[in-house]
């Protein structure tokens, strides 16, 4: 499987977990997320990023944007001009 091959079944796997860590019971759910983790770090290296640039990212994102401590979702974001 060629790079692009590869980066794109990546994402698709990321998908396929994440699905399966939706509807996983609470039982089931780390295991489930390990699995988002794996795909997530194997997307990294496939994209020459390490794993704290990720996290670096993350960390910069809650700092601007806000996490979610609080459990405050945004529903929406209005692009009219």
């Amino acid at each position: 499987m060629d790079h692009v091959g590869y980066e794109a079944a990546l994402r698709a796997k990321l998908l396929e977990e994440a699905h399966e860590a939706q509807a996983a019971p609470d039982g089931q759910l780390a295991s489930e997320l390990a699995d988002v983790l794996e795909v997530l770090q194997a997307l990294a290296v496939a994209h020459d990023m390490g794993w704290e640039d990720i996290v670096s990212e993350a960390g910069r994102k809650r700092a601007e944007r806000g996490g979610f401590d609080h459990r405050i979702f945004l529903e929406y974001v209005d692009q009219t001009p």
